[in-house]
């Protein structure tokens, strides 16, 4: 049994916090990641839920927009959110209870972790996965080895037979992984603006990480380069989170991005700038 290595997702990394989605229906969304996915309800109100795994930290918002529009595809945006359980046994635990729930499953062995994939009622894409004991993955000239693989799910399986009983509270928010309009100046956004290291090149896509990990954010021109950006009340992605370990650290990458011509708003405590692609990040602090 691994178990979550917490030093991804701590203050001397950058991370993503909370992912923000539109959906068409938000009980039938609230069913699914109730009682699918395991997630609890933090808060509610008639268009708007927020999900926890810990009763505290928010993870995933689910909004309804006036007059939502499904999914569109071809478009810049989410190409899935990444849950990332504590250890491969609660991975086990869930994957006998999503095929008891019927619902249509992916799977792959990334070498680095294993995954099931997944879509919520709208089509925007889910991973459920648990890493590999950091010291078990191949790193060369600054690269991690990650492959899709088939996965061994008989030996997931017998991993454990415990009863799923929803996420776990050590769960976090593993990555997100966006479709984008172009791989070029996305590097150079997240990379010398945000500061992350791309850690794997991929045909189509890169993997960015910080600390480290196999990769917190993952990028890729799938949907076809100059991937229009979806309307802003279609199913998918509204924006997601950066939880940075300081303020100096935030600051020297707003100063970046700035310098590079990126428009920057500031509300409250958080720092708002959309990616290339239209992607909306909010820079945060970590508490």
């Amino acid at each position: 049994m691994t178990i979550l290595e917490k030093k991804f997702f701590e203050k001397r990394t950058t991370y993503v916090g909370e992912v923000n989605i539109n959906v068409t229906d938000l009980d039938q969304a609230l069913s699914f990641y109730q009682h699918v996915i395991g997630f609890n309800i933090l808060e509610q109100t008639d268009r708007k839920a927020v999900l926890t795994a810990d009763g505290k930290t928010p993870l995933l918002t689910l909004v309804q927009p006036a007059a939502p529009l499904p999914k569109e595809e071809r478009t810049s945006g989410l190409f899935h959110f990444a849950i990332l359980l504590p250890s491969r046994a609660d991975l086990s635990s869930f994957l006998r209870h999503i095929a008891k729930a019927g619902a249509r499953l992916g799977a792959s062995d990334h070498l680095v972790s294993e995954a099931l994939y997944l879509n919520d009622p709208d089509g925007n894409g889910i991973e459920v996965y648990h890493d590999r004991p950091s010291s078990e993955w191949s790193w060369s000239n600054g690269q991690v080895t990650m492959s899709t693989e088939p996965l061994d799910a008989d030996s997931l399986l017998a991993e454990s037979d415990q009863e799923w009983k929803g996420l776990p509270e050590e769960t976090v928010m593993g990555h997100i992984h966006l479709h984008v309009a172009n791989l070029k100046s996305t590097e150079k956004f997240y990379a010398d603006g945000l500061g992350f290291q791309v850690v794997t090149n991929y045909p189509g896509a890169l993997f960015t990480s910080t600390g480290g990990y196999h990769h917190h954010i993952g990028l890729n021109i799938w949907n076809g380069e100059n991937a229009p950006v979806p309307s802003d009340n279609s199913a998918g992605l509204n924006w997601y989170s950066l939880i940075f370990p300081d303020n100096e650290s935030r600051e020297e990458k707003v100063n970046n991005l700035e310098r590079a011509g990126v428009s920057i708003q500031q509300e409250n405590n958080a720092y708002i700038v959309n990616d290339p692609s239209g992607n909306e990040i909010h820079l945060l602090l970590a508490d």
